[in-house]
């Protein structure tokens, strides 16, 4: 039985987009720098995303709120409020499906805004740079995404490494 060596030939990738603004997904979603914590988390959960462009009330973006700053910042956050002074008698508590004589408290509201917690870098480009520029930058700065914006510095789109891929397709 003869060993063959497969010869395999390298399919080149092809950017099929000219600029930023071909590549990026316009007016994405964002949060407030003066959004709350819980405002922040509620808006990546429903949205299901893993971070957003933090904005001012410009409209210029000011950072990135991730699931890994909010992460960092939960990491040992929970509190607790006080114990209430007893007014009522522990018998009073116990309904006829529930127990609420033991082991009940009151969270602390997270009063932290997004922009205490956010990571404060924003990497940008303008709807008119080069696609392959876009690229280059996102490997040489090592980032998942690059916000654009216009002349007047207003978040217009975010570009992330899915969008990038969605416009790679083989050079055949």
């Amino acid at each position: 039985m003869k060993n063959t060596l497969k010869m395999e030939m390298i399919v080149p990738m092809v950017l099929e987009a000219e600029t930023a603004a071909e590549l990026m997904t316009p007016n994405p979603v964002s949060v407030r720098d003066i959004a709350t914590v819980r405002e922040g988390v509620k808006l990546l959960i429903d949205k299901g995303i893993s971070a957003a462009p933090v904005i001012d009330n410009a409209g210029r973006p000011v950072g990135v709120l991730s699931r890994t700053d909010i992460l960092i910042h939960n990491r040992e956050k929970v509190e607790y409020l006080e114990p209430m002074p007893e007014y009522f008698s522990k018998e009073e508590l116990h309904t006829g499906w529930e127990d609420l004589s033991t082991g009940f408290q009151v969270e602390k509201v997270d009063k932290t805004r997004v922009h205490e917690l956010m990571t404060p870098v924003v990497f940008s480009v303008r709807p008119d740079t080069p696609a392959r520029k876009v690229v280059e930058e996102m490997v040489a700065l090592k980032v998942h995404r690059l916000f654009v914006v216009d002349s007047g510095g207003v978040l217009v789109g975010v570009i992330s490494a899915l969008d990038v891929l969605r416009f790679l397709h083989s050079g055949r």
